[in-house]
């Protein structure tokens, strides 16, 4: 399971010209389901996003996670971060999960980001969004918790 955080002022997801879900100052997560994820990297996924210590404490130094700020979380479902786009100029889409399986799994990590965090929104799961963020630094990290229960993370 993937996702890529954004530390954000402000971020919001329109679905047919509404506004569907909105926050202020938080995280920005765009999150895929892979084939093979199971209920174990969820949990583990949303336990990294709200404690992910990306935002600066009294010294500037990035050493508080949105738990400790109590931001906003704004999930997003976006299955083309699966795609495998080692070859050629268009990706494959291959390592994402069936739609049934990742909307499953992404409920999964929605429930589990509300159990650790109350200020969660989300988009609209297969539904074609209009997502606006302002990054705040920016700071942007990929997060992965892979199905051996270690994790990998690159920014």
């Amino acid at each position: 399971m993937i996702a890529l955080i954004q530390r954000v002022t402000s971020a919001s997801v329109r679905v047919d010209g509404a506004t569907v879900a909105a926050i202020g100052p938080g995280l920005l997560a765009l999150a895929a389901v892979e084939r093979g994820d199971d209920a174990a990297q969820a949990e583990r996924l949303a336990e990294r996003i709200v404690g992910y210590r990306v935002f600066a404490d009294e010294t500037g130094r990035m050493n508080l996670s949105l738990a400790d700020t109590g931001g906003g979380l704004l999930l997003v479902s976006q299955f083309t971060l699966a795609a495998d786009t080692r070859k050629g100029t268009r990706p494959s889409f291959t390592p994402a999960a069936e739609p049934a399986e990742g909307r499953r799994l992404f409920d999964l990590l929605v429930a589990a980001a509300r159990r650790r965090h109350a200020a969660v929104q989300t988009g609209r799961f297969g539904d074609h969004m209009e997502v606006a963020l302002v990054n705040d630094g920016p700071v942007t990290f990929w997060l992965r918790a892979l199905p051996d229960g270690s994790n990998s993370h690159m920014s």
